[in-house]
């Protein structure tokens, strides 16, 4: 297949339309397998309706639900719930995942 048409492809499964969040932190949320809660700052690097892409330095599996937390700091915080839809190894050793959420 082309380049052209993975370009073209990508942007036909894009359903809503997707913002820069300028490597903003964020904050994850999500349990293991065994149950134990994990939470950590990842950097969020766009964001739409249908979903956040983050970098994360741990392997978070699919399918796991999740919440991501904007400005966790502030009482204003935004939580959005939802589950790993990808987990992609990076070259450098973090991972981009991908969150859809749970609308």
């Amino acid at each position: 297949m082309s380049e052209v048409n993975n370009v073209q492809n990508e942007s036909e499964r894009r359903q809503h339309e997707r913002v820069d969040m300028n490597e903003e932190p964020i904050d994850i949320i999500w349990k293991d397998i065994i149950g134990t809660e994990h939470q950590k700052k990842i950097t969020c690097l766009d964001f739409s309706r249908g979903g956040v892409r983050a970098r994360c330095d741990q392997e978070i599996p699919l399918n796991t639900e999740a919440t991501v937390v904007f400005k966790a700091a502030a009482p204003n915080s935004q939580r959005l719930n939802g589950r790993i839809l990808r987990c992609i190894e990076q070259a450098c050793g973090s991972f981009q995942i991908a969150l859809q959420i749970a609308h």
